[in-house]
């Protein structure tokens, strides 16, 4: 059985982090190094990376969850040639209805509809469906796609992955246990094309070696009572907003993340105090190639949506949308020279989002995978995430585990 391994943590620095030496079963302990084992793979498999799978020439969705974003990723689907929308789930069967008139404003046939508990089951065992889309609470989504992929279903879910890292290492299972299905996680930012450019320079080298991304979220004011009737089921700060963040830190550094130092406070909502949560946060991100990273986010930027980023190399630096301004124009009146931002989320990224289920729908349809965006990133950013809100709970810098 082929082994790898990853090197232990040291306890002798605020670095690092001890660990047991005691002995558990799929690992070994040797010279210092926890040992894991791995199941046996194919002749030359290395991993699910660029498998290909049967290729589909119409790929036949279907929906569960149409809530908050759901409606979005129907309207998108409508715009994709190649793709057939086949059913749509809600646990309330209103949302379901006002997604069927999406459908019938595009000319599109009815979708079979289901609601309920255990609709969402009903949907996965049809047998004319080839994807499953999840956009449900963060708590379903790796029950959802575990039960999806176990009934031969190819799975996009939104983020996060899952609410702890024991899910996500669920979700790890099904995906490794079907490499005939696709799976992909929603990092849209990757395909908007801004960040896809920038990425594809900092690939090429054009900056050097990367030092520092430093990210700032900020969701528009004009959507705060929404965001607050959500709060209670958002998991927090670092687990709703600052994923994307994480992700990019990663995706441009090309480096999992090390140790994280997160901050914040309650600046205006006292709901957000009361759910141990922040109103705004700020982490510090330390990889294991030594590159670093800052993030800031926060849920009340007066303008619109803000979204800026900095890449910063040792042979140059690359800047994305530094005043999160909607188009190049500019207005000048009375009130002096300014540029319209975004007035929401959805519409900031409503490239992205299309790209992204694009790319998605053509993996399917051509029989290949993602090959750099996988289960395995939705478990790295998911754990940095949790450690996240542990240090900020805490107060202390903390290594990922």
């Amino acid at each position: 059985m082929k082994k790898f391994a990853f090197l232990l943590f040291s306890a002798a620095t605020v670095l690092f982090c001890g660990c047991s030496t005691s002995p558990k079963e799929g690992y070994s302990i040797v010279d210092g190094v926890i040992v894991f084992d791995v199941p046996a793979r194919a002749e030359g498999q290395h991993s699910v990376l660029r498998l290909t799978v049967d290729p589909i020439p119409v790929v036949r969705v279907g929906f569960i969850g149409l809530g908050m974003r759901g409606p979005g990723a129907v309207e998108r689907f409508a715009n994709i040639d190649g793709v057939e929308i086949v059913a749509l789930c809600d646990l309330y069967p209103e949302r379901v209805d006002k997604s069927q008139e999406i459908l019938a404003g595009h000319n599109l046939p009815a979708a079979a509809p289901y609601s309920g508990e255990e609709g969402w089951k009903e949907l996965c065992r049809r047998d004319d469906i080839d994807l499953v889309y999840i956009c449900t609470p963060w708590q379903l989504h790796v029950p959802m796609a575990v039960y999806a992929m176990e009934h031969g279903k190819h799975v996009f879910c939104e983020k996060p992955l899952g609410t702890n890292v024991a899910q996500c290492k669920e979700a790890e299972k099904v995906v490794e246990a079907h490499p005939e299905l696709v799976f992909q996680l929603g990092f849209m930012r990757r395909f908007d094309p801004s960040y896809a450019e920038a990425k594809r320079r900092v690939d090429a080298g054009e900056i050097g070696k990367v030092v520092l991304v430093r990210s700032c979220t900020q969701d528009p004011r004009s959507t705060i009572e929404s965001t607050l009737k959500f709060l209670p089921h958002s998991g927090g700060q670092f687990l709703d907003m600052c994923v994307h963040d994480l992700d990019l830190i990663r995706w441009f550094t090309g480096s999992n993340i090390r140790n994280v130092w997160a901050i914040g406070g309650v600046f205006e909502f006292d709901l957000c105090r009361e759910l141990h949560d922040t109103d705004n946060a700020a982490a510090m991100v330390q990889c294991e190639n030594g590159a670093m990273g800052f993030l800031f986010a926060n849920r009340t930027h007066a303008a619109g949506c803000n979204v800026e980023t900095e890449i910063v190399g040792t042979h140059g630096t690359l800047r994305i949308a530094p005043v999160g301004a909607r188009n190049l124009l500019q207005v000048v009146d009375e009130h002096g020279a300014r540029q319209e931002y975004y007035p929401d989320f959805m519409s900031r990224w409503h490239t992205a989002f299309l790209a992204e289920m694009q790319a998605f729908t053509d993996h399917i349809r051509t029989g290949t995978h993602p090959a750099d965006l996988t289960v395995y990133d939705g478990t790295a950013v998911s754990e940095a995430a949790y450690r996240c809100k542990e240090s900020f709970e805490t107060g202390k810098m903390l290594p990922i585990r």
